[in-house]
């Protein structure tokens, strides 16, 4: 492939002093996606390929958490260049989950959600996962549970606390997230909700909330006085 022609390599230059100078805030979506891309294929200008992806997948969050086989299936995109969006995803989430595991859970609520959203929001896959607490609501565990179709996952009431008597769990949160896009609660939510409450509260094991991750928010399910 040929080099990067001189006007391209001088545009790169500005972007990296921008990003340096002013931070990421400095630089537009689409020169972030550029300036990653730029890195795995250097040889290339990047700035198409970065807008093409940000119009296939909805916008940076969509982008980010793309699997593997879906990036590869944009033209221009191949496991170098796929890898680089997978690692930036990766490196954002341990991040936000460092945060999330240094303080207890519910002095640190907000820190939680950035966490799920930037996990689950994007998601086109339902998954349930469970946060296991201490006695000090420090996270000691987060666990996917289940992963259903496009539109349901499966939650067992007795695994969902099994599990958590195996690890000790004093409290958990239970979360989910919706790919249509929309939080709230549907009936079968509330209802399986309720149950593991019920079956918690008889062995000592609370269950502080069930949050629903969507594109457009999230629902708590204790905020909305259903459990």
């Amino acid at each position: 492939m040929a080099d990067t022609p001189p006007d391209a390599q001088g545009h790169r230059a500005r972007l990296r002093e921008r990003l340096l100078v002013g931070g990421g805030d400095a630089l537009l979506d689409h020169e972030l996606i550029e300036y990653l891309l730029a890195l795995a294929i250097p040889r290339r200008d990047t700035k198409p390929l970065a807008k093409a992806l940000l119009r296939e997948f909805g916008g940076i969050g969509g982008l980010l958490t793309a699997d593997a086989e879906a990036l590869g299936r944009v033209p221009g995109m191949g496991e170098t260049s796929a890898a680089a969006i997978k690692i930036a995803h990766a490196a954002a989430i341990r991040l936000l989950r460092t945060d999330v595991a240094e303080r207890p859970v519910l002095a640190n609520w907000q820190a939680l959600l950035d966490y799920l959203r930037a996990d689950m929001a994007h998601d086109l896959t339902e998954r349930f996962r469970v946060l296991h607490l201490n006695s000090r609501n420090m996270l000691v565990r987060d666990e996917v549970m289940s992963e259903g179709s496009i539109d349901q996952a499966a939650v067992h009431v007795r695994e969902v606390i099994r599990r958590a008597i195996d690890l000790g769990s004093a409290a958990i949160i239970l979360v989910h997230n919706h790919p249509s896009g929309d939080p709230s609660p549907s009936r079968a939510d509330i209802e399986v909700t309720r149950q593991i409450v019920d079956v918690g509260k008889r062995l000592g094991i609370a269950v502080h909330d069930h949050v629903i991750i969507g594109r457009n928010g999230h629902a708590s399910l204790r905020a909305q006085g259903l459990i």
